[in-house]
């Protein structure tokens, strides 16, 4: 094999090395990917079921409802929309009515979300910037 013949064929092999690198790198972000979508966007929303999402909103007043151990549901509202959400785990400490939340889960068939993760904001001035961007947008929610 001449000389320029090989470094042809070790810099094809590592394109189609880098290439395939690439390929496998983005498709793999792809899987773990999850959208945020806010209560009132779930209903012209065209979601897989078992697709990972991101629910973000406000606590609903008088929504929680605590079972048995540690499984509670409450609803997400933004003022255009409600959902309920049912969690099984600790919640944040923060975590109350009328604050800030985004949750990460699957929305089931019947339009519960089943949540994995509940995250609350941490304290008096921090809420979500997707959740604050999306209720200051549909004016349900002013920074204080």
């Amino acid at each position: 094999m001449r000389r320029k013949r090989k470094r042809l064929t070790i810099i094809a092999g590592g394109l189609t090395f880098l290439g395939a690198a690439a390929g496998l790198t983005f498709y793999a972000l792809g899987e773990k990917s999850s959208y945020f979508y806010m209560p009132a966007d779930l209903a012209t929303a065209s979601i897989a079921p078992g697709q990972r999402i991101r629910l973000g909103g406000l606590v609903e007043e008088g929504s929680v409802e605590r079972g048995g151990g540690t499984r509670v549901a409450f609803g997400v509202a933004d003022g255009g929309g409600q959902v309920k959400v049912v969690y099984d785990g600790i919640l944040p400490d923060l975590f109350r009515e009328g604050q800030g939340v985004v949750t990460e889960g699957t929305l089931g068939d019947d339009g519960v979300f089943v949540a994995d993760s509940v995250l609350a904001k941490h304290d008096e001035t921090y809420m979500p910037k997707e959740v604050a961007d999306s209720l200051k947008a549909q004016g349900v929610w002013q920074p204080e």
